[in-house]
C-alpha cells in the first residue's frame, strides 16, 4: 500500500529546504511560494523530491519526479525562472515544443503548463522579474520580450548555458557533501552574484524556439480538447464528442496528443479523471468510493478499481481510509 507523505529534511544550512514525497499533491505542497498543481499521467507509485537553497534575492532549486506529470499554475507573482532539464526518460513538452541541447525553459511572469517525462530532474534558478529587469537596464541588456508572459522553450548560446549548468552542478554537489558552507552570508552573496552574471550572459543570446506552424496547430487542437475535458464537470464527455468539438478524427487527435502531451487522448483523460477522484477521496471523508467514481464518469466499478490501483499503487478504498484516519 502506498503511503501519502511529505518528509521535510532538516539541514545545517539555515537557508536550505529539502523534502521528499510519495504523493504528487503533497509534493506540490512542498514547493513553497510556487503555486503549481501536478497531475500524474503515468501509472505507478510516485516519488518526488524538492531542494531549494535561498540566497539573498535568488532561489536555486532541484526537483525530481518519478512519474510523467502535467505541471500547471504559477511560480508566483513577479517571478522569473530558468530551468535546465538534467535527465528524464522521454521528452519535455512546453507549449508544443520539446527541449533539447542548449535550450532552456524560461518563465517570465507567466503561467506554467508543461508535461515532463518519467524519472525527470530539473535544476534552475528563480528570482523576481523586477530584479532581472533592473539588472538588464543597468547593464544595457535587452530582454527577450517575445517570451514575456508565456512559458517558453528558449534557444541560447551553448557557452553561457554550460556555465550555468556547471554552477548548478557544483551547488548541488556541495549541498550533498558540505551544506554548512552556505551558512556564510558572504558565500551566499558571492554565489548569487555569479549566478546573476550567468543569467545576464545568457539573456542577450535568447531567442524563442519556433515549433513550426504544424506543431502550433497541433498544440491548439490539444488545448481545445483539454479545455473540454477539464471543463466537462459532472458530465463525462465521450472521445467522439471531443473529436467532433475540435474537428479532428480520433487518429488525428491521437497524433496531436502524442506530440504535445506524450500520451494518447484516452490515457491522458483517464489519468486526469483518476487524479480528480483521488483528490476528492483525500478531502471528502463523508463520501463513498462508488459515488466519487460515478461522479467522474467511471461507471464500470471493478475496472475503475483496477485502473486506480495500477495508476497510484493503492486501492481507492485505501486512499479514503487513510483520509478518514487523518481527519
Amino acid at each position: 500500500m502506498a503511503l501519502s507523505a511529505t518528509f521535510p529534511i532538516q539541514d545545517s544550512a539555515a537557508n536550505l529546504f529539502q523534502a521528499r514525497s510519495t504523493d504528487v499533491d503533497e509534493h506540490c505542497a512542498a514547493l513553497g511560494r510556487w503555486r503549481l498543481s501536478y497531475d500524474q499521467i503515468s501509472a505507478g507509485a510516485f516519488a518526488g523530491s524538492f531542494t531549494q537553497l535561498s540566497l539573498p534575492h535568488v532561489e536555486v532549486f532541484r526537483e525530481i519526479t518519478s512519474q510523467q506529470v502535467r505541471q500547471y499554475g504559477q511560480l508566483g507573482a513577479d517571478s522569473f525562472g530558468i530551468g535546465l532539464p538534467w535527465r528524464g526518460n522521454g521528452e519535455i513538452n512546453c507549449n508544443g515544443a520539446s527541449v533539447a541541447g542548449s535550450q532552456v525553459i524560461a518563465c517570465i511572469d507567466a503561467e506554467v503548463d508543461m508535461c515532463t517525462p518519467k524519472a525527470f530532474e530539473l535544476r534552475g534558478v528563480v528570482a523576481r522579474s523586477a530584479l532581472i529587469e533592473e539588472l538588464a537596464t543597468k547593464l544595457d541588456i535587452e530582454l527577450p520580450r517575445a517570451v514575456w508572459h508565456q512559458l517558453r522553450v528558449i534557444e541560447m548560446d551553448e557557452a553561457p548555458v554550460a556555465r550555468l549548468r556547471a554552477h548548478l552542478a557544483a551547488i548541488h554537489d556541495t549541498l550533498a557533501t558540505a551544506p554548512e558552507k552556505f551558512d556564510d552570508p558572504a558565500a551566499r552573496q558571492a554565489l548569487e552574484d555569479a549566478l546573476l552574471v550567468d543569467i545576464m550572459d545568457m539573456l542577450p543570446t535568447a531567442r524563442p524556439s519556433d515549433p513550426g506552424r504544424s506543431s502550433a496547430a497541433r498544440k491548439r487542437t490539444v488545448d481545445r480538447a483539454r479545455e473540454l475535458m477539464h471543463g466537462s464537470g459532472e458530465h463525462a464527455l465521450s472521445l467522439l464528442e471531443v473529436c467532433k468539438a475540435v474537428g479532428a478524427s480520433p487518429r488525428k487527435l491521437g497524433y496531436c496528443f502524442q506530440e504535445v502531451v506524450g500520451t494518447s487522448p484516452m490515457h491522458y483523460w483517464r489519468a486526469m479523471r483518476l487524479n480528480r477522484v483521488r483528490r476528492d477521496l483525500k478531502h471528502g471523508t463523508e463520501t463513498s468510493v462508488y459515488d466519487v467514481a460515478v461522479q467522474h464518469g467511471f461507471w464500470h466499478f471493478s475496472q475503475f478499481s483496477l485502473d486506480y490501483k495500477r495508476h497510484f499503487s493503492e486501492l481507492p478504498s485505501e486512499t479514503l481510509k487513510r483520509a478518514r484516519l487523518a481527519a
